[in-house]
């Protein structure tokens, strides 16, 4: 899957934010290392303080700032320092800096390129190097930053999309999908701008239905992996044009959907809860529910493991590596930082501790449910070259341009020859 999912599929901090992170990092201390000692390897220096590390992060505007405030709290509490940098194309700057030797010590994004990265040689095993136990999170997320017996990162955050409705517009959430239509067709009149749904119509987004009826894009276990041209998958799709496309904005993609929503122009979104910071700065009143039922079917949406990856820079140990290693282990483990994440940003924990708390939001709950719900992502290395060819065929089928079997049958015809 492309770097910013927010296109493809891919909370506003304060000082309050900050005076709540800083004072509860928990963080091994080390040795000060003289300094002097450098590297040009993704930021591999010392300070007096300890080690420098560098971290890359691709987020929205209004997720920034918490960010922000996390790693300024890190820092003042840590003896060693952190460096982020937010990335407009993750996994173009990644694949071109991380062979090159200019790579982070992590990075952030969700855990389907575990496999691709480390059959590549992009990762770094941290078996036997951490403080913290994989114990310590749910069990898919777990199993979601390890490859052939290696850990290659840390979970901080689960994922999925669901449905958001506009509560000045929808007095209830629909149960099925029928229902949805009905208050879709009521309100959509684009004269008025006004619409229906606001819905980023690619892979990822469309997972719920194009495998609500049996259907798969890839899986393992299967003599035939790719699943995207057969009958179920053609189904769902057929049944998304059929359902939504009518009630959405004619731009399939990311921003024209997701902005009719957030301008509190349109009843329903489906969409991650890495928007609802956007929803909160734009002061729309939504609330989150699971996906609604098709009819003959159960919906099934791809869901994804955030994490931090650890990058093949800190295969040389040393400071560096240390700082990089010690920022990760407490951005996924420090509860009031994951509690804030939840409460100003949607952020569903994947911490054992915190899973099914109380004291997390109603949206958060909402969303964990979706995530119940689907399907994790794979992380099998073909799993990579999946995705564009899928994407294509969305938006041909969503632009008429071709058959949803036309264009799921070509787009599976490009995924093997790439294979080979």
């Amino acid at each position: 899957m492309t770097s910013n999912r927010r296109e493809f599929i891919a909370g506003v901090g304060s000082a309050s934010a900050l005076v709540a992170l800083t004072g509860c990092v928990g963080v091994q201390q080390s040795e000060s290392t003289p300094s002097g000692d450098a590297s040009s390897d993704g930021g591999d220096t010392t300070t007096e303080r300890g080690g420098t590390a560098t971290a890359w992060y691709a987020l929205t505007d209004t997720e920034q700032p918490l960010r922000e405030d996390a790693i300024t709290a890190f820092n003042e509490q840590s003896p060693h320092t952190v460096e982020g940098a937010d990335i407009s194309s993750m996994e173009k700057k990644t694949t071109s800096a991380i062979p090159a030797g200019q790579g982070p010590q992590s990075f952030e994004h969700a855990h389907d390129w575990v496999g691709d990265y480390t059959q590549r040689g992009f990762l770094a095993d941290q078996t036997g190097e951490l403080d913290v136990s994989l114990d310590t999170f749910t069990s898919a997320a777990a199993d979601a930053v390890q490859f052939d017996g290696q850990i290659v990162g840390l979970p901080h955050a689960a994922e999925t999309v669901t449905l958001i409705y506009n509560t000045d517009i929808v007095d209830e959430p629909p149960e099925t999908v029928a229902e949805m239509v009905d208050v879709m067709a009521d309100y959509h009149d684009p004269s008025k701008n006004q619409y229906g749904l606001g819905y980023p119509f690619n892979p990822y987004f469309t997972s719920s239905w194009l495998q609500a009826f049996g259907g798969y894009y890839f899986d393992a276990s299967k003599d035939d992996m790719l699943g995207i041209d057969k009958d179920p998958v053609v189904e769902g799709l057929q049944f998304a044009l059929d359902n939504f496309k009518p009630y959405m904005p004619n731009d399939p993609t990311y921003e024209p959907q997701a902005s009719i929503f957030a301008s509190g122009n349109a009843a329903f979104a489906i969409n991650g809860p890495w928007y609802l910071s956007t929803l909160n700065e734009k002061g729309v009143n939504y609330e989150v529910t699971t996906p609604p039922k098709p009819e003959g079917g159960e919906a099934n949406p791809y869901t994804g493991v955030k994490m931090w990856y650890f990058s093949k820079a800190m295969r040389e140990g040393g400071p560096a590596t240390e700082a990089g290693r010690s920022f990760v282990e407490w951005f996924a483990t420090n509860e009031d930082h994951i509690l804030q994440r939840a409460e100003q940003q949607g952020s569903i924990p994947v911490l054992a501790s915190l899973v099914g708390s109380d004291d997390l939001p109603g949206e958060v709950k909402a969303f964990s449910e979706a995530v119940d719900q689907g399907t994790p992502m794979p992380t099998h290395p073909k799993v990579n070259k999946v995705w564009p060819p899928v994407e294509s065929a969305l938006i041909k089928a969503f632009n008429g341009d071709a058959t949803p079997e036309a264009a799921l049958s070509q787009a599976a015809e490009t995924v093997r020859s790439n294979w080979e």
